[in-house]
């Protein structure tokens, strides 16, 4: 199993972040330029990675305030799953830990994982420019 993780702290509270990352509408807000063909629902998202594959998500659990997790709907070019995982820093901030956790051979591995983790670092860094600016 491939670990690829990004965290951020933002100052918002976690309400407003656990919020927003619990719908899969505003994850489009997160998503690179390289992301298109992009549409969803609460519960659901579908997009193209450019010159890679077609993704269907759905979130298989939410614990409020805590995290939510999404994984495939559809068939997908390998086992995968989608966590963010919320804390509560006080003083109105929060941290979001983002963590891709993939099924990836040795070869899948070495042609995955750098766009996997600059995937979940542009993720991060644009959940926090949503709520910071």
């Amino acid at each position: 199993m491939t670990i690829i993780e990004s965290k951020v702290s933002i100052h918002k509270p976690l309400g407003d972040v656990y919020s927003f990352l619990a719908d899969l509408n505003n994850h489009q807000q997160l998503m690179p330029d390289n992301i298109y063909n992009w549409s969803s629902t609460e519960d659901e998202a579908r997009f193209t990675i450019q010159n890679m594959a077609k993704l269907a998500l759905k979130v298989s659990s939410r614990k409020k305030d805590e995290e939510i997790v999404a994984i495939p709907s559809e068939e997908a070019p390998f086992a995968l799953e989608l966590k963010w995982s919320l804390s509560d820093k006080g003083e109105g901030k929060t941290e979001a830990f983002y963590t891709i956790s993939a099924e990836l051979n040795m070869m899948m591995k070495m042609l995955a994982a750098g766009p996997l983790q600059k995937l979940a670092d542009h993720q991060t860094g644009a959940l926090k420019k949503a709520f910071e600016g």
